[in-house]
């Protein structure tokens, strides 16, 4: 985990992933709240404020994929970057009937599983002996 261009490879995997995630989380999301339509809209129907909830989620890891694509390979990205999953991945588990109620297993499986493989991916980099970290912690200061 030294060479640099890993860490980078891992920060805009985990940004492509969390941007397609999040897209087709939205469309979902959308698709449920204004058109009663797709696996959201079972939940959303029962508790129609809940898609607050939903948007602003995917539309946050929308915005964190960005960030991340754009991120330096520096320890801090890496801990934020599994701070992210850590926190997707758990809700992801601990709300697991959302994926039961919209018969949306499948997605439930990959999305987490991938979660958790970003979760042990990131903190593996972060865990790297810096090579130019504190060259470009100094170059921001």
């Amino acid at each position: 985990m030294r060479n640099e261009r890993t860490r980078i490879r891992i920060l805009r995997a985990n940004a492509v992933f969390l941007a397609l995630g999040s897209l087709g989380g939205l469309r979902m999301d959308i698709l449920g709240a204004f058109f009663a339509a797709g696996p959201a809209s079972k939940l959303i129907a029962a508790v129609p404020g809940s898609a607050i909830g939903f948007i602003e989620a995917h539309g946050l890891a929308l915005i964190i994929s960005v960030l991340l694509w754009r991120a330096e390979p520096l320890r801090s990205w890496h801990l934020t970057a599994a701070a992210v999953h850590l926190l997707l991945g758990t809700a992801n588990l601990v709300f697991w009937q959302f994926f039961v109620i919209a018969d949306a297993l499948l997605a439930g499986y990959v999305t987490t599983s991938l979660h958790w493989l970003f979760v042990t991916l990131e903190l593996a980099a972060a865990a790297a002996p810096p090579s130019r970290e504190r060259a470009l912690l100094a170059k921001a200061a």
